[in-house]
């Protein structure tokens, strides 16, 4: 399995989008807007391949005050619980420390709690709605 960050708009960048909405959006009933997508450009795009094909993704935001914030991680959905996302997560982590970022803070969906908390990461707050559904802060010095 190869590592890489992505170039926004690229190739590859567009393989990330279209699994993101497979995985995230569309069981939702939600959809990318052009500016959510044009926003993009300022983040770190990190992608998991096999040859050409996109295993899984995610995205590092700047939240300033040496935050950094975990966005839209996602696998293929018969991959999960194969190690893939640890192996994300593992990558994120390290690109964050060498950026200089000592904290990695994101919002959970609940039903993917314990697969950050094996990693690390606690809850930093209550329960919260977004997109319709539960989630936590979560946070991990790095």
């Amino acid at each position: 399995m190869a590592l890489k960050i992505l170039d926004h708009n690229s190739t590859e960048y567009w393989q990330m989008v279209q699994l993101r909405n497979d995985i995230l959006r569309r069981p939702l009933g939600l959809t990318f807007s052009k500016e959510e997508l044009e926003a993009e450009d300022h983040h770190i795009l990190i992608g998991a391949f096999e040859d050409d094909y996109m295993l899984g993704c995610c995205m590092l935001v700047d939240e300033g005050h040496g935050k950094v914030r975990l966005r839209q991680m996602a696998v293929i959905n018969d991959l999960q619980g194969k190690g893939i996302g640890r192996v994300l997560m593992n990558f994120a982590e390290n690109i964050a420390r060498d950026r200089g970022y000592k904290t990695l803070t994101m919002h959970a969906r609940k039903n993917a709690l314990g697969f950050y908390e094996k990693m690390g990461y606690k809850v930093a707050g209550g329960e919260f709605t977004e997109i319709t559904i539960p989630h936590y802060v979560m946070e991990k010095s790095l």
